[in-house]
């Protein structure tokens, strides 16, 4: 199981992370991944600094992500993990 822990802070939050989430969700649905990705939320991941959203992966952190780079997250990011 892969868990994307996906920052909801004052900053991601401002930065679309409510978006982000929902993206994440339909990315699992659509490539059947219901059992093998976990979706959670986290709290300040550090990267305030960074345009866009943090996301926790295992233990890296990719800081930048938006609505629209979810898809190219799953296939660089999560894919391999699987």
């Amino acid at each position: 199981m892969v868990t994307l822990s996906i920052c909801v802070g004052s900053s991601c939050h401002l930065k679309g992370s409510p978006e982000v989430i929902e993206r994440c969700r339909e990315e699992i649905r659509k490539r059947h991944w219901e059992e093998k990705v976990e979706l959670k939320a986290a709290f300040c991941l550090s990267c305030c600094s960074h345009d866009g959203v943090a996301v926790r992966i295992g233990e890296e952190i990719v800081p930048g992500i938006r609505p629209e780079n979810v898809g190219q997250l799953f296939d660089d990011k999560v894919a391999p993990l699987l």
